[in-house]
């Protein structure tokens, strides 16, 4: 069956007859993805990320067809272009959850609007209130930040203080012979919700898919003429044991590490209440890795 062959007719097709047809699947995936609504792959699989998706653009365009596919619906899929979507603008102000947004928006990184549709950054080198600090090594002297977008308003959800960098024993001590990761600033989709350590085993977001680090094999605590490294290295999203703030300790050989137990509780209980986990619990979650200095910088306050 395509979405052609239900214009015209009273067809109505339940989400459990299109799981059943991968060809319809397949073609309904595409559209979506070519909407935004939808991450790729198409793989044919109607699960409840592709249903969810579909729920959202019958809303978008008022179809008037709840929970099943008929010929409103198929000839919007058919003839809806990305920009004949309603889209709440951003709302941006001189605020901090603004500022960052914008700066995402200029480096073209993916930005995720609408309820429980979290967007995870780290900005290294900021203090709790949004100042610059030295960036001295060995501290954990970065931000963790979860930011939501509703009707166009940015708002941070919470902060927590953290390290994007390792501390001076794995620096010296490096679990790999080309130097220690340092993650290089970026934007990657690369983490799901899992478990980390042994020890002190404790949920977290588990690295899934490449990154890139830099190796800092002279060991000077700085990315500066790093060779880079791209692939799995368990570069994890975990508590760091309650370590002293100025002094990470092993809690990091490279990870993006919130200091506190009671913290990364709160980051993960936010996390596993976006919606797009809640729909697959295999959910593969972008994060945002930053310069302080290159945000103030570029989106002054």
């Amino acid at each position: 069956m395509k979405l052609q062959d239900f214009l015209g007719t009273q067809e109505k097709w339940n989400f459990e007859a299109i799981a059943d047809d991968i060809d319809l699947t397949r073609q309904i995936q595409v559209l979506l993805i070519g909407l935004d609504l939808l991450e790729p792959p198409a793989d044919g699989k109607f699960g409840p990320v592709s249903a969810a998706a579909l729920r959202e653009f019958q809303e978008l365009t008022k179809s008037g067809e709840k929970d099943y596919l008929g010929s409103v619906t198929a000839k919007n899929l058919i003839e809806t272009k990305p920009g004949d979507l309603p889209q709440p603008p951003l709302k941006l102000s001189s605020n901090i959850a603004s500022r960052i947004i914008k700066y995402l928006q200029i480096q073209n990184y993916q930005i995720f609007t609408g309820a429980k549709q979290y967007n995870i950054v780290y900005i290294e080198g900021m203090n709790e209130d949004w100042t610059l600090n030295s960036d001295t090594p060995n501290q954990f002297n970065d931000r963790r930040i979860v930011i939501e977008i509703v009707e166009g308003v940015p708002k941070i959800v919470n902060h927590w203080q953290a390290t994007t960098e390792p501390g001076s024993y794995y620096t010296y001590n490096p679990m790999n012979p080309k130097g220690a990761a340092r993650i290089k600033f970026g934007q990657y989709k690369a983490w799901a919700v899992g478990f980390h350590g042994n020890a002190d085993r404790h949920e977290a977001l588990i690295q899934v898919a490449p990154i890139t680090v830099h190796r800092d094999f002279d060991k000077n605590f700085k990315r500066t003429n790093d060779k880079v490294d791209t692939g799995l290295f368990a570069v994890n999203q975990h508590w760091g044991y309650d370590a002293p703030v100025n002094d990470i300790k092993n809690a990091s050989a490279g990870c993006l590490v919130g200091r506190r137990r009671d913290g990364h509780r709160e980051f993960m209980a936010i996390i596993k209440q976006d919606r797009r986990y809640l729909a697959n619990k295999d959910y593969v979650f972008y994060t945002s890795i930053i310069p302080g200095d290159d945000l103030v910088k570029t989106v002054p306050g």
